[in-house]
This record gives C-alpha cells, sequence and structure tokens, in this order.
C-alpha cells in the first residue's frame, strides 16, 4: 500500500450548499478513518471558478462540525501536505503537466470551441461516442512555439492510448474493465490555466498520501483516466470504493424537484444531528444485522467498506422522522431542554419566561409523543398559553349538559389540595367520580377540553401536574364561561 497510515479525503467543490450525498460521501470517509486508526483529510477543489459560491466552504465546513465530522486535516487546521485548497496548489499542477507532455502522455490542444461543437455534432448524426478526434496531437514543436507566441489559447488534454484494456479494482463493485477506446481525451488543464478535477485529484490524492479513494458512483466512469494517470506518472494506484446512488421513492436518482437534497435544510427543520447522521450511515450500507439505531461511535466499530452495496438506496423520509424519534427519546431531559429552550425564543413565546422545571416537565410528559424538539411547542401548545377556544368535535363529543356542575364539583375537590403532585390530582378525580356515581372518564374527557382545549395529549394527571393547581382552577372557569351544553 501507499501508506501504512489509512489516509482518506473528502473533496468538495464549494459551488453552494452540502448536498446529503455528500455527506455520506464525508461520513463513509470519516468512519473509515476512524475505524482504522487513520487520518481523515478535507481538501476544497475549488479549480472551476465559474461555479464557485462565496460564502460555500465557511458553509461546508460549519455544516461538516455540526454533524461531528472533524476532519484531521485541512483548511483551518492546516496539515503537512496543504495547502488544502486546489486554487492554491497551481504551480504543482503545472510542474506535473509538463512532465507528461515532455513524456507524451499530455499534449496542446487549439481547436476553437466552434471547432469542438461542429465535431460533436458530426459524430452524433453517425451514431458515434463524444470523443475529441486527436487533432492537436500531430502538431509539430514549431507550429506549436508559433500558435503560443501568437497568444492564441488552448488547453491540455491527456493522451489516452488506443485499444487498451483499463481494470479497476473496486472495493464494492469488484473488478470493473474499461476499454481505453472508450476514454476521451480529457482536457486536463483548461485555458484559463486551472486544472479539471481529473488531474488535480490524481495528483493531490498521491502528494497527499491518499489510500483510499472513497466517492460516488458517479465517478466510476471517470475513474479509468485517473488510472491512466497514475500509471503516467508511475505511482501506486489508491485503493478505490465507488458508492452507490441514491435514489428517490420512485428510485430516481436523489434531485431537488422530489424534495429537500441539503444538509442545512434537514437543520433547518429540527432534524437532530445523530438521527441525520444514523439515517445516511444506512444509505448502502449495513453491518450485516438488524440494528438500526446507531450512535456515531457504534457506526466507528462496525463500519467496513466491504458491506457498501452496489445497489442504489432509497431516501426514504418517514425513516428519517422515525429515526429522529428514537433519538430525541434516549436524549436526556436535560439536554433537549437547551434545545426546547431554544425553540422557545424563535418562537412566538420568546417574551414568555418558563422555569427550567416546568419545561422539564413538559418534556417529561410530552418526549414519547414528538419527533421533532419545535413539537413540543407545537403539538402541547396549551403548556405555553391558556386556552380560549376549544375544539369543537371535541366539545360534541364530550361535554354535556351535567358536565358543568360536575366540573364546578371537582373544581372544588381540586381547591382544597395543598401542592398536589399527579396522584393527589388522580385521587380527587376519583373520589369525585364516585360522589357523582359517574364513571371516571365523565370527568376525564371534559377536564382535558377544559385544560388544553383538545381532546388528546400527554396522560392528563401529567399535564395537570405540570400546569398546577391555580393554572388548572383558572382553565376550568374559563371553560366554564365559554363552552355551552349542547
Amino acid at each position: 500500500m501507499i501508506n501504512d497510515v489509512v489516509r482518506v479525503r473528502f473533496a468538495p467543490s464549494p459551488t453552494g450548499y452540502l448536498h446529503v450525498g455528500g455527506l455520506r460521501t464525508a461520513l463513509y470517509n470519516y468512519l473509515f478513518a476512524k475505524h482504522n486508526n487513520g487520518v481523515f483529510v478535507l481538501r476544497i477543489e475549488d479549480t472551476d471558478r465559474n461555479r464557485y459560491v462565496e460564502g460555500a466552504v465557511d458553509n461546508l465546513i460549519s455544516t461538516m462540525k455540526w454533524a461531528g465530522l472533524d476532519y484531521d486535516e485541512g483548511p483551518e487546521i492546516g496539515g503537512e501536505y496543504g495547502p488544502y485548497f486546489q486554487s492554491q496548489r497551481l504551480e504543482i499542477y503545472n510542474k506535473h503537466v509538463n512532465e507528461l507532455i515532455e513524456k507524451g502522455n499530455a499534449y496542446r490542444c487549439f481547436c476553437s470551441a466552434e471547432r469542438i461543437q461542429k465535431l460533436r455534432e458530426e459524430q452524433q448524426v453517425q451514431k458515434l461516442q463524444a470523443k475529441y478526434d486527436k487533432h492537436c496531437l500531430n502538431l509539430t514543436k514549431e507550429e506549436i512555439e508559433q500558435k503560443i507566441q501568437t497568444g492564441e489559447q488552448y488547453v491540455i488534454r491527456l493522451n489516452v492510448p488506443a485499444n487498451q484494456r483499463i481494470i479497476i479494482e473496486d472495493i464494492v463493485r469488484g473488478n470493473v474493465e474499461f476499454n481505453s477506446d472508450t476514454v476521451d481525451d480529457q482536457i486536463l488543464i483548461k485555458s484559463d490555466g486551472f486544472p479539471t478535477y481529473h488531474l488535480a485529484n490524481v495528483v493531490d490524492d498521491h502528494l497527499m498520501k491518499i489510500t483510499h479513494v472513497i466517492r460516488g458512483e458517479e465517478w466510476l466512469t471517470s475513474t479509468p483516466k485517473h488510472v491512466l494517470l497514475y500509471d503516467f506518472f508511475e505511482w501506486e494506484r489508491p485503493k478505490f470504493a465507488h458508492l452507490p446512488l441514491l435514489l428517490n421513492p420512485d428510485k430516481s436518482k436523489l434531485s431537488k424537484r422530489q424534495g429537500d437534497v441539503a444538509v442545512e435544510d434537514y437543520q433547518k427543520k429540527g432534524y437532530l444531528k445523530e438521527a441525520l447522521i444514523n439515517f445516511v450511515a444506512l444509505l448502502g450500507w449495513n453491518a450485516g444485522d438488524d440494528v438500526e439505531i446507531y450512535e456515531m461511535e457504534q457506526l466507528i466499530e462496525n463500519f467496513s467498506l466491504e458491506r457498501v452495496n452496489k445497489a442504489g438506496a432509497v431516501f426514504n423520509v418517514e425513516k428519517l422522522d422515525w429515526l429522529n424519534f428514537e433519538h430525541l427519546k434516549k436524549k436526556p431531559n436535560e439536554e433537549i431542554l437547551i434545545m426546547l429552550k431554544e425553540e422557545l425564543k424563535n418562537s412566538k413565546y420568546a417574551e414568555k419566561i418558563f422555569p427550567d422545571e416546568y419545561l422539564l416537565n413538559v418534556i417529561d410528559s410530552m418526549k414519547e409523543r414528538v419527533n421533532f424538539v419545535k413539537e413540543f411547542i407545537e403539538k402541547s401548545f396549551y403548556y405555553f398559553e391558556s386556552p380560549t377556544e376549544f375544539d369543537e368535535s371535541v366539545i360534541q363529543k364530550r361535554w354535556k349538559e351535567d358536565t358543568p356542575q360536575q366540573l364546578t364539583e371537582l373544581r372544588s375537590a381540586f381547591e382544597i389540595l395543598e401542592n398536589p403532585n399527579k396522584e393527589d390530582f388522580e385521587n380527587a378525580l376519583r373520589s369525585t367520580a364516585e360522589k357523582l356515581n359517574v364513571g371516571a372518564g365523565k370527568l376525564i374527557h371534559p377536564l382535558r377540553l377544559a385544560v388544553s382545549s383538545t381532546g388528546q395529549g400527554p396522560g392528563l394527571f401529567d399535564l395537570l401536574f405540570t400546569l398546577g393547581k391555580e393554572e388548572v382552577i383558572k382553565r376550568i372557569n374559563t371553560a366554564l364561561e365559554i363552552i355551552k351544553p349542547n
């Protein structure tokens, strides 16, 4: 192997948001590195200046940090093999491409965009593969120098040999074979002097001692070009692993047209990083058992590239929601409290003050009923404001002619309680039901409506205890004033 230490890299382009497919690539590289006590490198492939988006690098780094994918070398922290921005490595690429030209493995191409377009159109008519025809390969040294002196623009192309078998050993897919006749003379250096991905990633992977290239399946067809470059430079190839595509439920390629694809979108919607990481890890990998709930440490312990599937992985948001519920349920209430207070700051209740003890009771009563932290507010708004309107369908079903008299009796039973706990509220209600010679349900359902305005929610006595005696009595009074018997 190139190096005794496993070294992998995540090499995104700063073209906007971090795609969930990019998050999976970063995660698999991270897990593989940590499982093997290796090094995880972040490298920014910013040589396509037309697609560069201002602020995208900062956004990318902050998103990775949020997800817990801390890199060992890269922007901000440096490392032995920097710089980690490709735009700062142009001299390195030029040196190496000149070496290829001298060996005859690359050549300057002066063809205009018009000629290339015309060639493509002719090939399309003849139903031929779109490929450059090596027109400039046979230019003499003198012709090349003259064109350079007169300022003609050029690109530098890879000189792909004819009719060669190119075999790629892939950890996920096994041996994949290409014929070099299907490989285009790829541009290595563009007319603006910047390298393409194909040259830069090979040079950087070699110089940064990358041992395993783990990336999406869409790069598999480009790998023959990369393998040729390794061979032309007489460098040892890294091991390759091409990850399966992410698919929509209809098995089409995951795209923004059918739903959110940016990690930031899931952040904003309130998904926990633990749930998103757990979900993304299972998009193409499993440990060979039925386990579905993973923390990061367990993923690191169990991860291997040999268990990555070839088939595309379906992005199922319902499963992500379920995982979010499971991870939220596992969190200590004190940790949820911090997140809930942040949600309240950004809600219409921002001006209200709720003691921590009160909010912890809210969390305890609702934890099994929410998928997201924001749902503590959305699904149990009655913890944060007193009802003034009541669910009409519940009134029709639960509020009978004798309900006001029964609730008045129950209110009297609550008024004499001192610092009541859940059991005190329950005992008072059951004693009142017995006294009135009715079933407990005759009091429970209208009482729930009175204190919450709805017919469902957490355990009634949890709700009463959290609200407290004074608030419960106040709400019973409001309901008795507003709700009229059918």
